[in-house]
């Protein structure tokens, strides 16, 4: 399948890590947490090493990301999902020429909120699409999820060599804050951002266009419980393992191995300073593109990747001819696929 565009976005606001830990000081989180996660979060925030400098949340100000319960989590996120994924869809539609109407199958993913009918449904009437579009939601495939995606995106178009697809994935981390003293909790509030990402493909496409396909994927259910969302009092908890840099290095690593040629750039989730800093350790690249996704946006979980990919397409590099995608999480499963031209 041939990439037509991509488009992505983002909260208005920003939050600098220092002023997120500014904020905890004077709103008195740090009074109920245990001193030893209070250092946690100041070692995070204020040491510069996370490699995150500021994110993009769907919050007024950091104050609004604690005390709520799981009902105002889900009804913010019931709000800012089908607003943020709209930004970003209706600007690739208009990037690739075409209006809302003429989309005949949305794919979205998604694993930081739950909406029954789902995101697409909203998404499909708020952007004006057709009563006959092919609406599918992928849910629970975490930070993963985006390349997931564009593999159902890809088994459509090879049934319907006709239709124009749009795939979308947002994820409204904020939505999932809140401050306990578990670390996964904790990190959670230092790392991820809200963001999402847009893009329209079709079947077929012209010289030069980037097309996307040589699908890989590993699941590893014994690591399952290293890296998920479990629910705590009808919130998402975020369970995270000191061992998931290694866990994600590992799985990359053996996917890289099925790559059909040698890439010009590998683009990755940006998982984590430690997580693309061992993703370096076994691949033969410098993740330029996926550093700079983190240290704008923080870890915004599923859209990440294609972040990274947007910023490396703006570059218009001419030298480039074949891109290697992977994203990786909740499973424990990691995927990639390959663009080439």
């Amino acid at each position: 399948m041939y990439l037509r565009s991509i488009a992505t976005a983002v909260p208005p606001r920003s939050f600098t890590q220092d002023s997120c830990w500014s904020s905890m000081q004077l709103n008195g989180l740090l009074a109920k947490l245990k001193p030893r996660s209070a250092s946690l979060l100041e070692s995070i925030l204020t040491s510069g090493g996370s490699g995150i400098e500021r994110r993009n949340l769907a919050l007024h100000s950091i104050d609004d990301a604690f005390g709520h319960g799981a009902e105002t989590l889900n009804q913010n996120f019931e709000r800012e999902a089908p607003a943020l994924a709209g930004t970003a869809l209706l600007e690739a539609l208009q990037k690739s020429g075409r209006l809302p109407r003429e989309v005949d199958a949305l794919f979205v993913a998604t694993c930081t909120g739950y909406l029954c009918p789902g995101v697409s449904s909203h998404l499909a009437e708020q952007t004006g699409m057709r009563d006959d579009v092919y609406l599918a939601d992928l849910v629970g495939l975490g930070c993963g999820a985006a390349i997931p995606l564009m593999r159902a995106a890809e088994g459509f178009l090879a049934a319907n060599p006709a239709a124009v697809v749009a795939t979308v994935a947002v994820e409204i981390c904020s939505a999932a804050f809140f401050a306990d003293d578990d670390p996964g909790v904790l990190i959670s509030l230092c790392l991820f951002g809200d963001g999402a990402a847009a893009a329209i493909w079709t079947h077929q496409g012209n010289e030069g266009d980037w097309q996307a396909g040589h699908f890989t994927t590993t699941h590893r259910p014994e690591d399952r419980e290293k890296i998920r969302f479990v629910n705590s009092a009808g919130m998402l908890k975020n369970q995270l393992h000191r061992a998931v840099p290694e866990l994600a290095a590992k799985a990359v690593a053996d996917l890289y191995e099925k790559r059909s040629a040698d890439p010009d750039q590998v683009l990755a989730h940006s998982g984590g300073r430690d997580v693309v800093a061992a993703l370096e350790s076994v691949l033969p690249f410098q993740l330029t593109e996926t550093r700079e996704v983190l240290r704008n946006h923080g870890n915004m979980s599923s859209p990440s990747v294609l972040f990274a990919l947007e910023r490396r397409l703006i570059e218009n590099r001419d030298a480039d001819r074949r891109l290697w995608l992977t994203a990786f999480g909740a499973g424990f499963a990691a995927h990639a696929c390959e663009l080439w031209r």
